[in-house]
């Protein structure tokens, strides 16, 4: 049978369905398709996934686990996805594209010793910076709301530099690189490549 018979054969066939029928089908493939797409993204946005490659949870996890972040006197706990995925629909399509490229290093093995992570500390660092920089620490700000701060319940150096801070336009990520994961060596580092260019 040629591509056109095959062609004639499929229009006669869906000739045989009432318009009515062919929009229920249509919307009914939608809503699983739709429905299987979220499911997958819910499913690539929990810790669990985030660690279930030894390069994650034996070098940043393993830190993060020490820090604030993870416990604290409240209880609240803020996990990988919370600080480095968007919770905006389209700005998290774009984060899950580009994070697609840390599947070829995965495949590449980049980062697949601890030698290699720690040689690659500081680019991965400076990476992850220069995003939260572009997006006025968002992910951030999703629990720490600038309106909500009680100046007079922080420290007298903390509220004094978050007011200037605020001031000069500087986001979170601009005096707290380091809260959640070590810190690379920046012996050698100029200090403007590591905090962004503050006139951008």
């Amino acid at each position: 049978m040629s591509v056109k018979d095959k062609i004639k054969s499929f229009q006669g066939w869906l000739a045989g369905f009432s318009a009515v029928t062919l929009a229920v089908g249509g919307v009914v493939i939608g809503i699983l398709f739709w429905g299987g797409f979220n499911w997958s993204m819910e499913m690539t946005n929990t810790e669990k996934f985030c660690i279930s490659c030894h390069e994650m949870r034996d070098n940043v996890y393993m830190e993060y686990q020490d820090t604030i972040h993870y416990s604290n006197r409240t209880g609240v706990r803020a996990t990988c996805p919370d600080c480095h995925v968007p919770r905006e629909w389209s700005y998290k399509i774009v984060r899950k594209i580009q994070a697609s490229n840390e599947l070829l290093h995965k495949a590449l093995g980049s980062i697949n010793t601890r030698e290699k992570f720690e040689g690659k500390r500081l680019e991965l660092a400076q990476n992850e910076w220069a995003r939260m920089k572009k997006t006025n620490s968002r992910e951030c700000r999703n629990c720490h709301n600038y309106d909500s701060m009680d100046y007079t319940a922080q420290g007298r150096r903390a509220y004094k530099r978050h007011i200037k801070g605020f001031d000069e336009g500087q986001t979170c990520i601009d005096c707290h690189k380091g809260v959640a994961h070590q810190l690379p060596d920046m012996h050698d580092v100029d200090e403007s490549v590591v905090v962004g260019n503050k006139s951008e």
